[in-house]
């Protein structure tokens, strides 16, 4: 594990004794004698690291439950860090439902920004993913106690230690009842309500082969965004109108469907297996993202700061791209390739992949990975080449690491990768992308900077 320690605690120690001949060092909340800044990311990563875990493994962690996870976590440990973030505002005020008198104050002292990571993380996974196994459930508990016990203890007294803990849990349980106010507390069991019954028709959605499942939460449209416009600004146009006319928009889409997946290359058939990512065999999309943030972070050697606002930002930006997609899915209600085609073309015709059990416009995949492509790319650059190696332990799939030379470009392929599954229709993947590039852009305009 990389460490940064002996310097933060001489930056720190300087800062302490010396805070009169240091601008950068006076600069923070008043009465707070840290800065976040000066701490390592690590323990960040890490726990990025065990979210992937839990979130492939934990039953009922579907795509926009994993989602909404992600970004109550991340919104966690902005708001406990952001005392020692002088540069920064808190997301209060900013975001739906989400008020100042929330979040306790942070106060005056001391604090070790590491330990408070250490106690927000370890308070969030608990409650996010409380349904994970027993196996898992240990895991958090040893990786809080080995940064509590092993690592940040040699580097704090015990008044700072127990103040950043209990700054850490306070701010971690406010968040948890401020989520709990969207009503889905209780989502990783909720996944597929028999009260919904979905319309029916000519071009309507039905269950799909093999599994013919109930649809995934048809309600989600419904969960409280950050950010209203998200929803009210964010919807795409209409998909092209049902048609099983020949030369048709919506037929010339079907058959692209049915052409590339007849004639895929051996590139095309590991793009799609590739960023597949289904539940129970990966992290799901969002976790993805999740995976590629923090493979860039520690590439960047971020400190505790950087890690705290870009996984706010990017998981923020996620749990509103799958709000604004389901959003979109129920309003239209459109039938899938494969029941197009087996109907209408083709009744032996299979594609690659199982297709999830939603309506198909627009794609999770495109609107998730654009929103998650905006936000990387307005931190890191946009031409930030990064290679991925989020697959490499995934036996089932080519897991390769694959190259990108820019957020953007791997959003493409993740978006693309829905047509050579089958999955999709060209229009869900176009208009999915410029879905999640809007929401991304509308969650970086938030004024949270000074």
């Amino acid at each position: 594990m990389k460490s940064l320690r002996f310097l933060r605690m001489a930056v720190l120690t300087f800062c302490t004794f010396a805070f009169v001949l240091m601008p950068s060092c006076q600069d923070k909340e008043p009465g707070i004698e840290s800065r976040a800044s000066d701490f390592s990311s690590q323990v960040v990563q890490d726990y990025m690291s065990l979210m992937g875990v839990l979130s492939k493994e934990t039953t009922g962690a579907f795509p926009p439950v994993v989602a909404r996870a992600y970004a109550y976590t991340g919104l966690a440990l902005y708001e406990s860090l952001v005392p020692g973030m002088p540069d920064n505002n808190s997301f209060a005020g900013l975001i739906s439902g989400f008020s100042a008198d929330m979040i306790p104050d942070a106060e005056a002292g001391e604090y070790h920004w590491g330990v408070v990571a250490n106690a927000v993380l370890a308070q969030m996974l608990r409650d996010c993913f409380s349904g994970a196994t027993p196996e898992n459930l240990a895991a958090i508990d040893a990786l809080e106690v080995d940064y509590r016990d092993n690592i940040f203890a040699a580097e704090a007294d015990a008044e700072v230690m127990s103040r950043s803990e209990a700054h850490g849990k306070a701010v971690a349980l406010a968040i948890l009842a401020y989520a709990d106010a969207d009503g889905e507390a209780n989502c990783f069991n909720t996944n597929f309500p028999t009260s919904y019954v979905a319309p029916v028709g000519p071009g309507m959605w039905r269950p799909t082969p093999p599994l013919f499942a109930l649809a995934l939460q048809p309600y989600w449209g419904d969960v409280r965004p950050f950010l209203n416009r998200n929803i009210s600004e964010e919807m795409p146009p209409p998909p092209p109108s049902y048609s099983t006319t020949p030369g048709t928009e919506f037929m010339d889409e079907v058959m692209e469907v049915y052409n590339t997946v007849l004639n895929l290359t051996d590139e095309q058939r590991i793009i799609a297996h590739y960023w597949s990512d289904d539940p129970g065999k990966s992290a799901t999309p969002a976790g993805h993202s999740l995976s590629i943030l923090r493979q860039v972070l520690d590439l960047e050697d971020a400190n505790l700061a950087e890690a705290a606002e870009s996984f706010a930002l990017m998981t923020m930006a996620v749990h509103d791209a799958f709000i604004s997609c389901w959003e979109s899915k129920y309003i239209y209600n459109l039938v899938r390739p494969i029941t197009v085609i087996q109907t209408e073309i083709d009744g032996a015709f299979t594609i690659p992949l199982p297709t999830p059990p939603f309506p198909e416009y627009t794609s999770g995949h495109s609107v998730q990975s654009g929103a998650a492509a905006k936000v990387l790319t307005e931190i890191f650059g946009e031409n930030y080449a990064f290679t991925d190696y989020t697959q490499v332990n995934r036996p089932d799939i080519n897991g390769d690491p694959r190259s990108f030379a820019s957020f953007y470009a791997f959003a493409d392929e993740a978006a693309r990768s829905r047509l050579y599954g089958g999955i999709h229709f060209r229009s869900a993947i176009d208009e999915g992308i410029a879905q999640g590039l809007g929401v991304g852009e509308n969650i970086m305009a938030l004024p949270y900077r000074k």
